[in-house]
């Protein structure tokens, strides 16, 4: 594997990081099993390609995306909440029509952005080449979101949002309001996924309607992978756990692409993610038989 295609996986995982967090925040903060990501990644993407192309600040555009993917997961929640729509049904049927939102965003399946100014724009030409430009810029990112959530789940209202995960009756019990925590963990889940789509696009030039495709199962690979490397139950180390989770992920991916011997192809990315979250799942069964 060369330079250039390892830091482009580290790159990658790095934008697959915020989905990761967001995956661990509906996954594992509020237990509610959610495929809005699959159609929030692209919106995201979507909606900073159409804000950018229209000369709009590339940080605007991209906090409209974040904006755009916090009102998928509001969807989500309110059908779940206020209809009382089994949590993963309600996702399927908002991640469903996410798919026709976005192509009304776009008004076409993709747009290209190559050419235009991105929020990585200012730090090119500095004598540093790009493929190390990107993730450390992206780097950045992730640290301040991993501090920012850190730092909102363990204030008051995280940590109502915690109880209402681990047990919505004892959280009522309480007189917590478990309807509003579902919705702002639903829409800060989703915000930061809106994020990551809006960064992948700016990254890669380019926003495609088919880019959520399996955006789920990246994000799942993420936070298993990472909670296998990282096994901990301190907060920031679990958040920590689903960047380095994601990272390694890709490079993991991106070996096994690049390896001659075992004759992958790009077709094969998702045989590649089965086989990996496969041995993240089963190596700590493994771990826990061998000391037993």
């Amino acid at each position: 594997m060369t330079a250039i295609a390892f830091w482009g996986a580290v790159e990658l995982g790095l934008v697959y990081a915020f989905v990761g967090i967001g995956v661990y925040l509906a996954f594992r903060i509020l237990d509610f099993p959610d495929l809005t990501v699959d159609g929030s990644f692209p919106l995201g993407a979507g909606v900073a390609a159409i804000l950018i192309t229209a000369g709009v600040n590339p940080w605007l555009a991209s906090l409209a995306a974040m904006f755009a993917g916090g009102l998928a997961g509001l969807v989500t929640a309110t059908l779940n909440v206020r209809f009382k729509i089994l949590h993963l049904l309600a996702s399927i049927l908002t991640m469903i029509a996410l798919f026709s939102v976005n192509l009304r965003v776009m008004g076409r399946p993709n747009i290209a952005i190559i050419t235009q100014e991105t929020i990585l724009t200012p730090f090119y030409g500095l004598g540093i080449p790009d493929y190390y430009v990107r993730p450390a810029f992206i780097a950045v990112l992730v640290v301040v979101a991993v501090v920012l959530v850190a730092r909102f789940l363990a204030s008051d209202f995280g940590l109502a949002m915690r109880a209402t995960g681990a047990n919505q009756r004892m959280a009522r019990a309480n007189g917590i309001d478990t309807g509003m925590h579902i919705y702002a963990g639903m829409a800060l889940s989703n915000a930061l996924v809106g994020l990551a789509g809006a960064l992948f696009a700016q990254t890669n030039g380019f926003a495609d309607v088919t880019s959520g495709l399996g955006t789920i199962v990246v994000g799942l690979a993420a936070v298993i992978v990472g909670e296998t490397l990282l096994p901990s139950r301190f907060l920031v180390l679990a958040l920590v756990g689903c960047v380095v989770g994601s990272v390694v992920y890709r490079i993991a991916v991106q070996l096994a692409l690049s390896a001659d011997v075992i004759g992958l192809k790009a077709s094969d990315l998702n045989l590649a993610t089965a086989v990996l979250v496969t041995i993240a799942l089963v190596l700590p069964r493994l771990r826990g038989r061998s000391v037993s």
